[in-house]
C-alpha cells in the first residue's frame, strides 16, 4: 500500500484566509455586476459553500443572449419535436462549472411560482456519477451519490420525448450545487473540491484506488478504445552464417501474448496537490544491459528494456481545472466505482465482476436489466432491455442513419436521438467502407433494402406480434410481353451479377458500384432512358421520384437491347416464407438463433463463415419470451475472458427466456441506447452503425 501524506495543517489554515478574504470581496462587486447590466437569467439559486464561478456564468450568458436563433430544419416523420421546443425551459445543453457538455434538462413552473429543475437520469449518471438503483416504479427513481445505502433518497421522474426527467431540485439543495438556466443551456456550480489523497493497492487479491475528497464532487469514468497489440520482435542477423544456425534450430511454436491492458479515464471536478501529481507520473523503463548467452554479432552495448507489470494508476494530471486519473487495467477487468460520505471518497475496485446487478422499471413497457448469467463454469455479462410490445405507448420501429438516404453511418447515440427515440439497439449488417446496407429493413409496409442469402430475421407489427425465420424476397419484373425476369436486391450493397433495383429510399442518386453496369431509368412504370456507367464509383444517375433505376451488371449486348425504352414493366414482389408479408416491419441480421425455445444455429445455411461462428466476441441479440416481452441484449465478455461464441451466444438467450431469437451485429457495433446514453459501453468505444431497432413512447395510446 502507498499512501501520500496530507498537506500541512499551516498551508490549509492559510488557504482558508485568502478564501475569507476571496469570498469577502467577491460577493458585493458580484452583486453590483448584476445590477447594472440587468442580468435577469430564470434561475434556482442554491447557496453553495464555495462559488468561484459566478462572475463567469455572467458572461456565459451574455454570450448566449447574443446568439441569433438558427432556422428550423426539415424533418422525418419519425422524428418528434424535441422538448426544447415543447417547453420553453429545456434543452440538451449543460455548462457545468466551466465545461460545456451535452446533456437533456428541463424546468417546470410550480403553484408557488418556484421552478423544478429536471435532468436526464442518463446526464445524471454519465457527467455527475450518480448511480440509478433498482426500482419497480419507473415514476420514481431512487439514487446514491456520496450517502449512505441505507438512507436512498428518492427523485420524482418524468418521460418526455425520449428522455426520463429526474426532479432534483430538492437534490440541488442537499448538494449544494447552484442552478442557472438561459435559453438553452443550464448552468450548474458544485462546491469547490480537493482530492485530497490517493491511495493504491495493487495486491495479487486485491487492486484498488481510493480518492480521497473534502466534498462531493461529479465525476465520471470512461473506457478508452483498445490499444493495439505490439507486434513481437524478430531476431534480425547479421550475417549469412548465423542465419544459418538460427533457421537450422527447430523452430517452437510461438505462444500468443496475453491481451493488452484496457485503459479507462477517471475525471474529477476537484484540484489535486501537485504532489500527488508529480508522485503518479509515469516512471522511465529500467534498463540493464544485454545477456551475453548470444551470437557474438548480437552483442551490443545497447541496453534491453525488462517489461515490468504495469501500474494501476498511470497517471494523474490537471486538464482543465479537473483531475485527470488514467489508469491501465488488465484484461477481462473492469473498474466498479463506489461513492461514500463520512469522509467522502470514491472507491475503485478492479474485478473480473465489476458490474453491478440492476433491475430498473425505467419507463411504461420498459424495463432495464443488467446482470452475469451463468453457462456452464462462465458467467457473461449481460445487459438488457425488457419491452411490452402490449403497452399502448411502446411503438418499435426500425431507424436507418441517414433519414433522406441509406448511404452512411453514424453512432447509435446520434441516430437515436435524432428520431427521438426513448431506447434502440444496432440492427443488421452494413458495407463498412461504402456504408452500405447488406440486409432487410422494411418499415411501415415500404422496403427499404431487401435481404440477402437467406439470412435471419424479425417481423413484427403495431399490435405487439412478432415472426422470426430465415428471409427471401421474390421480385421480379413483368414486362409488357409477359417476360419474367428475376431482380436480385433493392437497395442493397450485396453486389453480384444480374439485375438489381434502386428507388428514392437509396437517395437522390445512384452511382455505379461496378464498372461497366446499364442502368435503366423507370418512370410510372416505363423504361424511359439507357445509361451505360462505365467506372465505379463516377457518375451519379439521379433516381426519380416517380420511379426506380435497374442495373444490369454484366448483361450481354443480346439481353440488354430486351430493355429498349418505352418498354412498360411492373414489379412483382413476394418473401419466402410468406408469413413476413403478413408484417409491416423487418430487420434482418443472422443467424437464426432459438425456434419455439430450440436451438436452430445454422451459420453454414446462412452463408456465414466458420471463423465468425467460433470467434469469441461481444454480440447483441434480440428475442422474444412465452409472455410476449421483447427483449434487446449485448452479451458482453465472460469473467476475465473474451465474449460468447455464436452457440454460447444462443444458450445465453435460451437462459434469459427466449423463445424465438436472432443475432444482430454485434463486436464493436453491440450498442443498447436508453433516454440519451449508451447503457452498455462508453460511447467512445462503440463503431458507427447504419440501421438499429428504435423503441418510441407516444405520448398517445397506438391505433390496433
Amino acid at each position: 500500500m502507498v499512501k501520500m501524506p496530507h498537506i500541512s495543517s499551516d498551508k490549509c489554515r492559510q488557504i482558508r484566509n485568502n478564501d475569507y478574504i476571496y469570498k469577502s470581496l467577491k460577493y458585493p462587486v458580484l452583486l453590483i455586476f448584476l445590477l447594472v447590466f440587468n442580468f435577469n437569467a430564470k434561475s434556482i439559486a442554491v447557496p453553495a459553500q464555495q462559488d468561484t464561478s459566478d462572475n463567469l456564468i455572467g458572461k456565459y450568458l451574455s454570450q448566449e443572449n447574443s446568439k441569433k436563433q438558427s432556422s428550423k430544419q426539415k424533418i422525418s416523420p419519425l422524428i418528434r419535436t424535441p422538448s426544447s421546443q415543447l417547453n420553453p425551459l429545456s434543452g440538451n445543453s449543460i455548462h457545468l462549472n466551466d465545461r460545456q457538455v451535452r446533456g437533456a434538462w428541463l424546468q417546470k413552473k410550480q403553484k408557488n411560482g418556484n421552478f423544478s429543475t429536471y435532468i436526464s437520469d442518463s446526464t445524471l449518471k454519465k457527467l455527475f456519477g450518480v448511480d440509478l438503483l433498482n426500482t419497480s416504479n419507473w415514476n420514481s427513481q431512487p439514487v446514491q451519490w456520496f450517502s449512505s445505502f441505507r438512507q436512498q433518497q428518492i427523485l420524482p421522474s418524468l418521460i418526455e420525448s425520449g428522455y426520463r426527467y429526474l426532479d432534483v431540485t430538492k437534490f440541488i439543495k442537499q448538494t449544494g450545487w447552484r442552478i442557472q438556466s438561459n435559453g438553452k443551456t443550464l448552468f450548474i456550480n458544485t462546491p469547490q473540491a480537493r482530492v485530497t489523497n490517493i491511495i493504491q493497492t495493487q495486491a495479487p487479491s486485491q487492486k484498488r484506488v481510493v480518492i480521497n475528497l473534502n466534498n462531493p464532487v461529479p465525476w465520471e469514468i470512461r473506457q478508452e478504445a483498445p490499444r493495439k497489440r505490439k507486434p513481437l520482435p524478430k531476431p534480425k542477423p547479421s550475417s549469412a552464417l548465423e542465419a544459418f544456425i538460427i533457421n537450422s534450430k527447430p523452430q517452437k511454436p510461438v505462444p500468443k501474448p496475453p491481451p493488452p491492458n484496457r485503459d479507462w479515464t477517471i475525471s474529477l471536478d476537484a484540484q489535486v496537490d501537485p504532489r500527488l501529481v508529480e508522485f503518479y507520473s509515469p516512471k522511465p523503463p529500467i534498463s540493464l544491459p544485454q545477456k551475453t548467452n548470444q551470437l557474438p554479432s548480437q552483442l551490443s552495448n545497447q541496453p534491453v528494456v525488462i517489461e515490468t507489470p504495469e501500474p494501476l494508476i498511470q497517471k494523474v494530471e490537471v486538464v482543465k481545472n479537473r483531475t485527470i486519473i488514467r489508469l491501465s487495467v488488465p484484461f477481462g477487468m473492469s473498474p466498479q466505482i463506489s461513492s461514500f460520505p463520512k469522509p467522502n471518497r470514491l472507491v475503485i475496485d478492479i474485478r473480473p465482476d465489476a458490474m453491478l446487478t440492476r433491475d430498473i422499471a425505467w419507463a411504461p413497457g420498459i424495463r432495464w436489466r443488467q446482470q452475469f448469467v451463468n453457462l456452464q463454469q462462465e458467467r457473461f455479462a449481460t445487459k438488457w432491455l425488457e419491452i411490452d410490445p402490449s403497452s399502448p405507448q411502446i411503438n418499435i420501429k426500425p431507424i436507418e442513419s441517414e433519414t433522406r438516404s441509406l448511404i452512411g453511418t453514424a453512432p447509435l447515440v446520434k441516430t437515436a436521438q435524432k428520431y427521438l427515440a426513448s431506447a434502440a439497439i444496432n440492427g443488421g449488417f452494413f458495407n463498412r467502407k461504402n456504408r452500405l446496407p447488406l440486409g432487410a429493413i422494411r418499415r411501415d409496409g415500404k422496403w427499404l433494402s431487401s435481404p440477402i442469402l437467406n439470412r435471419g430475421a424479425i417481423a413484427w407489427d403495431n399490435s405487439g406480434n412478432f415472426y422470426m425465420g430465415r428471409l427471401k424476397l421474390e421480385e421480379n419484373l413483368i414486362t409488357s410481353d409477359g417476360r419474367q425476369i428475376p431482380i436480385l436486391t433493392l437497395n442493397s450493397g450485396y453486389v453480384q451479377k444480374g439485375i438489381a433495383r434502386y428507388t428514392p429510399s437509396w437517395g437522390s442518386a445512384y452511382t455505379p458500384l461496378t464498372d461497366n453496369e446499364i442502368v435503366l431509368i423507370v418512370r410510372n412504370n416505363r423504361i424511359v432512358n439507357q445509361l451505360l456507367g462505365n467506372t465505379a464509383g463516377e457518375n451519379p444517375i439521379p433516381i426519380p421520384q416517380d420511379g426506380y433505376l435497374l442495373t444490369l451488371r454484366a448483361f450481354s449486348p443480346d439481353k440488354v437491347s430486351e430493355f429498349s425504352p418505352g418498354t412498360k414493366v411492373k414489379i412483382l414482389s413476394s418473401t419466402i416464407p410468406s408469413e413476413f408479408n403478413k408484417y409491416p416491419n423487418i430487420m434482418g441480421a443472422g443467424p437464426l438463433l432459438l425456434q419455439n425455445r430450440q436451438v436452430v444455429l445454422d451459420a453454414k445455411s446462412e452463408n456465414f463463415s466458420s471463423a465468425f461462428s467460433k470467434q469469441q466476441a461481444i454480440r447483441s441479440g434480440i428475442c422474444t419470451t412465452n409472455s410476449g416481452k421483447l427483449i434487446v441484449a449485448a452479451v458482453h465478455n465472460r469473467s476475465g475472458g473474451k465474449g460468447p461464441t455464436l452457440l454460447e451466444h444462443a444458450q445465453l438467450m435460451q437462459k434469459m427466456g427466449c423463445v424465438n431469437a436472432l443475432n444482430l451485429d454485434g463486436g464493436s457495433s453491440t450498442s443498447i441506447y436508453l433516454g440519451g446514453e449508451l447503457i452498455n459501453r462508453s460511447s467512445n468505444t462503440a463503431a458507427r452503425v447504419h440501421n438499429a431497432i428504435g423503441i418510441f413512447l407516444q405520448a398517445q395510446p397506438k391505433r390496433k
